[in-house]
């Protein structure tokens, strides 16, 4: 899992993990929306701007770009390979990526 940040930045920094299945969001009165716990573990080496996405067409496909104010969204695993290249994490060969 890849983490962004809105502000001030837009752009993935981190990835992370869930630590915790999705719950009620204690601040949602209507209690039609869940939270997840996260846990940042691995700092990227460059952070990739909203911009840069936009700009690679090997992403053009990515629903977070045509919304960005989804909160979770998929990606396919060639689409997080190229965030990671994007980001400075080149794959070497017999060690898996993160």
């Amino acid at each position: 899992m890849l983490c962004y940040h809105s502000a001030p930045d837009r752009s993935f920094y981190s990835i992370a993990e869930v630590t915790r299945d999705p719950y009620p969001d204690p601040h949602d009165r209507e209690e039609k929306n869940l939270v997840a716990d996260l846990r940042a573990f691995e700092k990227l080496p460059r952070q990739v701007t909203l911009t840069e996405l936009r700009a690679n067409p090997a992403l053009r496909k990515v629903k977070f770009l045509k919304n960005i104010r989804l909160i979770v969204s998929s990606i396919t695993d060639v689409e997080y390979q190229e965030i990671l290249r994007m980001a400075g994490i080149v794959p070497q060969p017999g060690i898996p990526l993160p």
